[in-house]
């Protein structure tokens, strides 16, 4: 019973030793992506405090953050970022979804890469942020402007890096399910789409930037809420607070959706050994 007590005491102890060895370790990879922005912060309200930057060009961080408390007692800022959110996300949904499709499509068909493909490629040289005169007359002023330009900013990148992962496949996998007598169906499911995943997502997390891109540009030209027009709204007041919190909050937005994203590719691709910890 000694000698069982004894081991187990020395098990226990190494276990301990191995959690605070790796603990310290787990703390700073998890610090360590934040510590430019944080020091970026605190050189700001340095400067801010002691007078080398000016408060009408670029006010401290504690007065866009007295401007966060303001604008979110009021519920206007709640409001307006839930406004901005449901565009961002739906014109993903639409612009992604076409993108993923017809990339899918022109990366499996031969004909359906001739018939599109080109076309496609055309369309996308032109900046989508310059037909918004265009898109005005099209559709207005109203919700459907920021929809088809959202959607169009961000169909582009899923479509190329899905196009490009179906592709890339490898050939001697493809042939091995067809020997093993996969049918089309089970061979894209099984094979072609799990192969590709890690280009889709790719894509994805290089639309979410587009995304914000294209929403903070089409918010601040014509619209009744949101957080482009909390931004412009504030300029006309020379509200220079408000305006950096509005860059702010597309900054967090932005790097909240690009987590989720790569948690969402961890969790896809935890069979690959390139995404296992």
């Amino acid at each position: 019973m000694a000698v069982v007590e004894l081991r187990s005491s020395k098990a226990e102890l190494g276990e301990r030793r191995q959690i605070q060895f790796h603990l310290p370790q787990l703390k700073k990879v998890h610090f360590v992506p934040f510590l430019v922005p944080i020091l970026i912060v605190l050189s700001w309200q340095v400067g801010s405090s002691f007078g080398l930057i000016s408060d009408r060009v670029m006010p401290s961080p504690l007065a866009v953050l007295r401007a966060f408390w303001a604008e979110s007692s009021t519920g206007d800022l709640w409001r307006n970022l839930g406004v901005s959110a449901a565009r961002a996300f739906s014109g993903l949904l639409i612009g992604g979804l076409i993108g993923f499709l017809l990339g899918v499509a022109n990366g499996v068909s031969r004909l359906s890469e001739q018939l599109t493909d080109t076309t496609l490629q055309m369309i996308r040289t032109i900046p989508h942020l310059a037909m918004i005169p265009l898109v005005i007359l099209w559709f207005g002023i109203g919700e459907e402007a920021k929809l088809f330009l959202t959607s169009l900013g961000v169909l582009f990148p899923v479509y190329l890096n899905t196009y490009h992962g179906v592709r890339n496949v490898d050939p001697g996998l493809l042939e091995m399910g067809r020997v093993y007598g996969m049918s089309r169906w089970t061979l894209f499911r099984k094979v072609i789409f799990p192969g590709a995943l890690p280009s889709i997502f790719v894509g994805l997390r290089y639309a979410l930037g587009i995304m914000w891109l294209t929403l903070i540009v089409s918010e601040s030209i014509a619209a009744s809420s949101g957080i482009g027009y909390m931004a412009n709204n504030a300029r006309e007041f020379m509200m220079t607070d408000v305006v950096v919190l509005s860059l702010v909050l597309y900054a967090v937005l932005g790097k909240l959706a690009d987590i989720v994203a790569r948690a969402l590719e961890r969790r896809a691709l935890r069979w690959n050994p390139v995404y296992q910890r």
